[in-house]
């Protein structure tokens, strides 16, 4: 149901935390490598035919210029989540982060902070669980955990 996608096989130890949240909420995925600049026109039937394959959401990380979740917004009918990495090439991470967020009118792409798959992934799961009661719940059950987990160290550095 959501599609992971990287620039490179270098973003997956970062786009791992979505790939492992989703899995934790018994969330179908989707995961390959498909590059903005290397890769064109495999990116091109990627975004145009996600849909019907089922995918609902995608989650796209890239580094750098960072092109791939906006250019895969722009073809795709889907929400799409842009995970920006901290690449090897980055200037400390700010051009991706500028260039996912700083998407034109008309060709939304959701933003999450430098490295933060884990919440691409929270937030994919979000959209499914507006239209799927299962998901919905393990959300609930997930956000209900934070607050159980923050209570207990409230607790403990009280003591």
């Amino acid at each position: 149901m959501v599609g992971i996608i990287m620039g490179s096989d270098s973003d997956l130890p970062i786009m791992q935390e979505a790939i492992d949240i989703l899995e934790s909420f018994d969330i179908q995925i989707e995961v390959d490598i498909v590059s903005a600049h290397r890769t064109p026109e495999k990116l091109f039937d990627y975004a145009k035919n996600a849909h019907a394959r089922g995918i609902k959401a995608i989650i796209a990380g890239a580094g750098g210029a960072a092109h791939l979740p906006g250019m895969v917004a722009s073809m795709s009918p889907l929400p799409v989540i842009g995970v920006p990495v901290k690449s090897r090439n980055s200037i400390d991470g700010w051009d991706s982060v500028l260039s996912i967020l700083q998407m034109p009118g008309g060709v939304p792409v959701a933003t999450v902070a430098l490295d933060g798959a884990k919440n691409a992934g929270i937030l994919a799961a979000q959209i499914i669980g507006a239209s799927d009661k299962c998901v919905l719940d393990k959300i609930v059950a997930y956000k209900e955990g934070l607050k159980l987990k923050v209570n207990k160290a409230s607790e403990r550095v009280k003591k």
